[in-house]
């Protein structure tokens, strides 16, 4: 196995269309747990940790936030946290503060794995995907057309992935998971939503119950029809009925992590939760000022103001589940 090492992203470039087999790597978090495991044997391994552009991030000219693929967790954590909350959400999740400093949304992204936490809040927020060729030049590539199957993506064997496209947060955001334990687990299922309320639509992303993370479309035409975007009344058996669309989108499997079964209810009382306490959020200035002026994307822990037994109650899906 070669071990390639550009320096600069013009190279990296070069030596992917040189070697197609060359597997990118950067934290290493899932490669090299693949390599030790020989669960994979690439030809080439090919280092990115020296292109430093990737590590980037910026603001563009269009509003958007172009996010290198080398940020790590833990910097988009800090650094973008109050930008991107269902995506800073979603990185507090994942492994251990190591893995965290070590692991980037990019090699996420790379990876393509239908459990990865980045993959909803992105699906969400409508996120794009900047690739390159040295052959072709840059392509941009939607989120919802990025995954193709399991750990299957719409890279072509010459192109490296540069960065994420996406909006700042225009309201609430939220992620959650369920997961065997609190902590260091592998999702058993995930689910992300971002309202919009300049738009009045919503987006959504699930995760770790389906062959590819997926949006829930016919959830999102849902809510953009039926929530009361000018008084903030929330009717008690919507957000019932938008964990049931939710879950009608998954289409998850029985494995060691939990049985399709259990995975569907799972995304229907994640997705009421979300979008209680998301729509809470977005009224808790109250409807005089406005949806826009509320605060957005906290995270919301059991003990908060949502009420026992509310569709959104953190304990209730314990209590359901059992």
């Amino acid at each position: 196995m070669d071990f390639l090492r550009p320096a600069t992203w013009a190279e990296a470039l070069e030596a992917k269309a040189e070697r197609p087999g060359a597997v990118p790597v950067q934290g290493g978090t899932d490669v090299m747990v693949e390599l030790n495991f020989d669960v994979r044997r690439p030809d080439a391994l090919l280092d990115l940790n020296r292109v430093a552009a990737l590590g980037e991030w910026s603001a563009e000219e269009d509003g958007r936030l172009r996010v290198g693929a080398g940020v790590t967790y833990a910097r988009l954590i800090a650094e973008l946290g109050d930008r991107l909350p269902g995506l800073a959400q979603a990185a507090r999740t994942v492994g251990s503060p190591q893995i965290r400093n070590r692991g980037t949304v990019g090699g996420n992204l790379g990876a393509a794995s239908p459990a990865g936490d980045g993959h909803p809040p992105l699906l969400a927020a409508g996120a794009e995907i900047e690739v390159e060729s040295a052959a072709r030049g840059v392509r941009m590539i939607p989120a919802e057309e990025f995954y193709l199957g399991v750990k299957r993506s719409a890279l072509e064997p010459d192109e490296l992935i540069r960065a994420f496209w996406t909006r700042p947060a225009g309201g609430p955001q939220y992620f959650s998971k369920v997961g065997t334990r609190n902590a260091m687990v592998i999702a058993v299922c995930s689910f992300a939503l971002a309202l919009h309320p300049a738009e009045r639509r919503a987006g959504t992303g699930i995760g770790s119950a389906a062959p590819t993370p997926r949006r829930a479309v016919a959830a999102e035409e849902f809510l953009a029809a039926e929530l009361d975007w000018d008084t903030g009344r929330l009717d008690p058996g919507l957000p019932r009925r938008f964990g049931e669309l939710a879950a009608g989108a998954a289409s998850p499997i029985d494995d060691v992590r939990g049985t399709a079964a259990y995975r569907r209810h799972a995304v229907a009382v994640l997705a009421r939760r979300t979008l209680t306490w998301a729509w809470h959020d977005l009224w808790a200035a109250g409807p005089h000022e406005g949806p826009h002026d509320g605060p957005r994307g906290r995270v919301r822990r059991p003990g908060g103001p949502v009420a026992p037994g509310d569709p959104g109650d953190p304990e209730k899906p314990r209590r359901e589940a059992g």
